[in-house]
């Protein structure tokens, strides 16, 4: 080796040994000022990435079932009602708007008439009961003679035919009195109003003996008692 390559050594060699020589002293390392070396923070492990949400799969819409025509009800046809077997349930009393009335001399030594309806309409009627008889302008009427038949047995009138009934005179006295008129209405069993029908009298006596016989079908009847 050369001189100049041992001096290079030896300088290398003594150069060491003088930098630990110079390292911080025992004071130094109790208590002396320290300069911090810094440490390194640590660096931050990286989170893992938070993967992005899947899309919400968008939801199928339901369709709207269109709701089904309510069909519409049939009409319920009522049923005919059948008519009754008998043949005047419907027949209703006879009024003096469906007769004709006619009045005429039946025994004129005691003052008597026939009295005389006839159903003027298309449709029957039931005759019931007495006429009711009054005389001209005097108050009162005539009473009832016998008894009438019911309302089932009761004279069913066509259109055409007729009915009758028996009107006696009064007997004479002092006070009795004559009139010209009587007016006649029929007995309804109803509170129908009627307009009376009037027919001649020529001299019917007119007293406390005045009475009027039911409705008959036939005259002989009705004059017999």
């Amino acid at each position: 080796m050369s001189a100049v390559r041992r001096a290079v050594v030896v300088l290398v060699a003594v150069s060491a040994v003088t930098l630990t020589g110079c390292g911080p002293s025992e004071d130094g390392a109790a208590g002396g000022t320290e300069v911090p070396t810094a440490t390194p923070s640590a660096s931050l492990s990286p989170s893992t990435p938070v993967k992005p949400p899947k899309p919400l799969t968008p939801t199928t819409t339901a369709k709207p079932t269109p709701a089904k025509p309510t069909a519409p009800a049939k009409p319920t046809s009522a049923k005919p009602v059948s008519p009754s077997t008998d043949p005047d349930y419907d027949v209703f009393p006879c009024s003096t708007y469906d007769v004709t009335f006619t009045a005429s001399l039946a025994e004129p030594t005691t003052s008597s008439y026939l009295l005389k309806i006839t159903n003027r309409t298309g449709k029957p009627c039931r005759v019931l009961g007495h006429p009711v008889v009054t005389f001209g302008d005097l108050d009162g009427r005539a009473t009832e003679r016998g008894t009438a038949p019911g309302i089932e047995e009761a004279i069913r009138l066509a259109p055409g035919q007729s009915a009758y009934a028996g009107l006696m005179g009064g007997l004479k006295d002092s006070k009795s009195k004559t009139v010209s008129s009587i007016a006649m209405t029929m007995s309804t069993e109803s509170d129908l109003k009627q307009v009376p029908l009037k027919a001649s009298t020529p001299g019917l006596n007119v007293s406390t003996g005045n009475s009027v016989t039911a409705w008959m079908d036939n005259a002989e009847d009705a004059l017999s008692l």
